[in-house]
């Protein structure tokens, strides 16, 4: 039992299927599955069929049900689920139990969403393939030799092998649309402070957002109208700007899409030429194409990596042995034991970036990075402004190539660094932007699509989505069928 939410929600709707059955074939597809994929850290088999349970007498007595009612889904590890061990993928969690829940699960909660459990991730969210985690990564339902990319890699694994129908992710320079664009699927990063953080294990606040990954341009909608709005528990929440689903189908007129070509710089040939032939449909369609130069885009990547190391150093100091999770086993002094736990705790990646903040945090060294990264955050933001004024929506790859092989991140890390380059600059000025596939490479993997609108833009970005998918659906969804099984 596969599809979207919209089609499953009419099912339940028309009585064709119960929840519990619904719910029971997607635990019986992770039963099966995930000992390929390693999308689940963790499953919640109890509480997903007690909610279906709730659903079905819904359905029973004849009430109404709410869009996402019912419909079976996955959470990051890093969103605060109360009751349900919450760990980052990292040692140092290991055995954390929240007590509360995070804005948007309690949201999707009191809509009866159905939840399968908790998908794997880069350890607190530090990696672009998922293999950070310390349950080992995540792989692609498209190919099980290569990632299924980062941070968020467990929910794409999963939605995209038919194991979850959406998942919930983090995006803090690309974590929900890169691995969106690896697995074939579409990813939203919302508008900084549109949906809440609280109850999101930080990485980098300043950068942080909690998104969707789904199967369909209509389903992201969906879930972004239900989590989004004014949370008074995140200081930065702010809400959404109108409801999206409602308007999705209206096309967007007088479209006028920018291309900047610093976004086209060392992509990969196969990439490059699936985006040329997306852009020459959205002319074909009417769309207007404008070519753009947006130079601050260039410096996009070590403004991120300061601004992010720097404030994770923060944000991850709380984690000392003293009041929840791991703790080193022996020690002689208070002192020994936090060194100790967190020399243990920590995976190798977190602790370099830890170490590169605290070192352009420290006296000497703030003004040359940390302040200079602060100034350039800025040119970043007014490079877009202007690219706006221009255009409604920009296009460009989400990912510089497609999914890598299994062991390139450990091998080449500053190249797998490089990967971020097309989606950081989204998480610096606050957009949002959408990942959706526009084709294949010649190994059959998905090319992920990135469009990027402006501040509480949301709702036409995302009519410009759907735009492409109905009109490319036949073609470029051919080999995501879902319900077929690539990794078996």
């Amino acid at each position: 039992m596969t599809g979207t939410i919209e089609r499953l929600s009419g099912l339940l709707r028309e009585k064709k299927v119960s929840c519990r059955e619904l719910t029971q074939a997607y635990l019986d597809g992770i039963a099966r599955d995930n000992s390929v994929l390693n999308a689940y850290v963790r499953t919640t088999k109890e509480q997903a069929l007690e909610t279906a349970e709730t659903v079905d007498r819904k359905i029973a007595a004849g009430e109404l049900l709410s869009p996402l009612e019912g419909i079976p889904m996955t959470i990051k590890d890093n969103i605060s689920t109360r009751g349900i061990e919450t760990t980052c993928c990292s040692k140092i969690l290991q055995g954390y139990t929240p007590i509360y829940d995070a804005t948007v699960w309690q949201t999707l909660k009191q809509q009866n969403a159905v939840l399968l459990g908790k998908t794997n991730m880069d350890e607190f969210a530090m990696g672009s393939s998922c293999e950070t985690s310390c349950h080992g990564g995540a792989v692609n339902p498209f190919g099980t030799g290569y990632v299924a990319g980062g941070s968020s890699g467990g929910g794409a694994s999963a939605v995209a092998g038919n194991l979850a129908v959406y998942a919930l992710g983090s995006d803090t320079g690309g974590s929900i649309r890169q691995p969106a664009g690896f697995c074939g699927l579409v990813g939203l990063k919302p508008t900084y402070g549109t949906v809440s953080r609280f109850g999101l294990i930080a990485y980098a606040s300043s950068l942080d957002q909690i998104g969707p990954i789904c199967k369909s341009v209509s389903d992201a909608a969906l879930v972004y109208d239900a989590i989004s709005g004014r949370d008074p528990m995140d200081s930065t929440s702010v809400g959404q700007k109108e409801p999206v689903a409602p308007q999705l189908a209206k096309r967007p007129e007088n479209l006028t899409i920018g291309v900047v070509k610093e976004y086209f710089q060392g992509v990969d040939a196969q990439v490059e030429e699936a985006l040329q032939s997306a852009i020459r449909t959205y002319e074909k369609m009417g769309a207007r194409i404008v070519d753009l130069s947006v130079p601050s885009v260039s410096y996009a990547l070590p403004v991120y990596y300061i601004l992010a190391c720097a404030e994770a150093s923060s944000n991850l100091g709380r984690y000392d042995g003293i009041r929840y999770g791991y703790r080193a086993a022996h020690y002689g002094s208070v002192h020994e034991m936090i060194c100790k736990t967190r020399s243990e705790g920590f995976g190798p990646e977190v602790q370099r970036r830890i170490l590169l903040g605290s070192y352009v945090l420290s006296a000497g060294y703030y003004d040359a990075y940390y302040k200079k990264a602060q100034n350039l955050r800025g040119a970043v933001i007014k490079g877009f402004n202007e690219a706006f004024a221009r255009c409604d929506v920009i296009l460009a790859p989400t990912v510089p190539m497609t999914a890598f092989p299994k062991g390139f991140a450990v091998q080449d890390q500053v190249q797998t660094y490089q990967t971020d380059v097309c989606t950081v600059p989204v998480n610096i000025a606050g957009i949002p932007a959408l990942s959706m596939p526009c084709g294949y490479d010649q190994k059959s993997l998905p090319i992920g699509m990135q469009l990027i609108a402006n501040r509480f833009e949301e709702t036409k970005l995302l009519q410009t989505a759907y735009w492409f998918e109905q009109e490319m659906a036949g073609e470029i969804y051919r080999k995501t069928e879902w319900g077929c099984r690539q990794y078996a």
